[in-house]
């Protein structure tokens, strides 16, 4: 016989909803690598109206929000809900060693890409050795 009343799984729906309705900003996942002369960060954000995207540089502050808006479907009987709606809020801190103002972003297949590319100054470079030809070594006539 199967059991079809499974209370566990009730009560985990009903502590969803209240603290979903909390509505503090949600996680949003990031993978950030460096790529060369720049720096890549993919955000997670499936379902994102990209309209409601916000990216914000102030100073050494990066600030990316979205928001998600609910399926309001009312004519419906739900019989699973996860995909919660809300905003999604993160911060990162820059860098003395990156270019503010040559930050793009783009965003597709629920992921937001931003390419933050690394400053000149902070770029890997050689250093000239100079050398005093006077004070290389002289022969001595004997």
């Amino acid at each position: 016989m199967a059991l079809t009343f499974d209370p566990m799984s009730q009560l985990d729906r009903f502590a969803a909803a209240v603290l979903d309705s909390v509505r503090a900003p949600r996680f949003m996942p990031v993978d950030l690598f460096r790529d060369g002369d720049r720096y890549v960060l993919n955000a997670d954000l499936p379902g994102i109206d990209p309209g409601s995207i916000d990216i914000d540089v102030d100073g050494t502050q990066l600030t990316i929000r979205a928001q998600r808006t609910a399926d309001g479907r009312d004519d419906v009987r739900w019989l699973a809900r996860e995909r919660g709606a809300g905003s999604f809020l993160r911060q990162f801190t820059l860098g003395d060693g990156v270019d503010v103002d040559g930050i793009s972003a783009a965003y597709a297949n629920g992921v937001l890409s931003v390419i933050i590319p690394v400053a000149e100054r902070a770029k890997p470079r050689k250093i000239a050795v100079e050398t005093d030809e006077s004070a290389a070594p002289q022969a001595i006539d004997a």
